[in-house]
């Protein structure tokens, strides 16, 4: 009679439960156990159904990053399509513990979920589950993040740059004073753009002025109240803005009208990273344009590349490129709609 993994279950003394997870090749059984459910399905002559396995590539979002993001969604909607077409599909991992866990483990989970690679989207601190994933043999691509292990590697903008053509861009339009409203300075994106912003200055010979320097944590709720602190404590209105996040540049447009000023007449801005809104509002606003397509093709080929064995850990830096639209005050190049 053939026996069922009711009858192995009762034959090893485990539930049922733990036969169907060591059938199914889950990883949080003991070895003891494992063994000995192994060695009875032998003696018995136990044979399962085999079934393809599926290929599924996790996808884990960093500290604060919603999945309606602005950038990271634009990035994600771009892997989603590419992902499919090589014969993969995404599996989202939540942020949240599980009831009863001490602390999230992306490794275990990645491990339990038998993911053949992760791809592993940058935030505003980089958790000790998502280090420990990254040192793991679990293939991964870090977005916005720099991944250190073995098989790991990662896709971003060179932030660096990013700031400098911005300080370059408003200093041929004639500007002298600019002021900068920067992201988290605890992110390697947030603090990239500002040591580029800062090196861009020194080499043109612009004096940076304390007063006109805050930071947020890219929202628009940070860029108002960032602009609201800079022109509540500066007597003189700087000409030139440059904010790391389109989002807090339209909160810092929204502060700026609500002193009595105008874009670009007293104060041009330069936003960044060219989400769709950008373009609609009522002086469109003028951003360096990460190109969000390009870094999730990118991504979504890398980590196929590592879980084949095609390539090793390997990193790639993507250029960005400005924008220009009525907010800096230069004439429009071309209309975008």
């Amino acid at each position: 009679m053939k026996k069922t993994i009711k009858d192995i279950a009762e034959m090893t003394g485990v539930s049922p439960g733990t036969v169907s997870k060591v059938i199914n090749g889950y990883t949080d059984v003991g070895e003891e156990t494992r063994q000995r459910i192994l060695d009875v399905m032998k003696q018995v002559g136990y044979k399962t159904k085999t079934k393809a396995k599926k290929k599924v590539i996790g996808v884990i979002y960093g500290v604060r990053v919603d999945f309606n993001h602005p950038f990271f969604a634009d990035v994600i909607n771009t892997i989603s399509k590419e992902i499919g077409l090589l014969g993969y599909d995404l599996m989202f991992f939540s942020g949240q513990k599980d009831n009863g866990q001490k602390k999230t483990d992306y490794l275990l989970r990645c491990k339990e979920a038998q993911v053949d690679g992760c791809i592993i989207i940058g935030g505003d601190e980089i958790q000790q589950a998502v280090h420990e994933l990254d040192q793991s043999d679990i293939p991964c691509i870090g977005i916005d993040i720099k991944l250190t292990g073995n098989c790991s590697g990662f896709v971003m903008t060179d932030n660096f740059n990013l700031g400098k053509k911005v300080v370059e861009h408003f200093y041929l339009l004639g500007h002298r004073e600019v002021a900068y409203i920067g992201g988290l300075q605890a992110t390697l994106v947030g603090n990239e753009r500002t040591q580029g912003f800062l090196q861009a200055m020194s080499e043109f010979g612009l004096e940076v002025n304390e007063k006109w320097v805050e930071h947020g944590d890219f929202s628009e709720q940070s860029g108002y109240q960032s602009m609201k602190k800079l022109l509540a404590k500066s007597g003189n209105i700087p000409r030139a803005l440059f904010t790391a996040s389109d989002q807090m540049a339209l909160g810092a447009i929204h502060a700026i009208k609500e002193h009595g000023l105008k874009v670009p007449e007293d104060v041009a801005i330069i936003g960044c990273d060219d989400i769709e809104i950008s373009r609609y509002i009522e002086q469109p606003l003028s951003t360096m344009k990460q190109d969000k397509q390009k870094i999730g093709k990118l991504a979504t080929h890398m980590i196929v590349d590592l879980i084949n064995g095609v390539m090793g850990s390997s990193s790639v830096i993507v250029d960005s490129e400005l924008v220009i639209r009525s907010s800096c005050g230069a004439k429009l190049i071309k209309k975008e709609f």
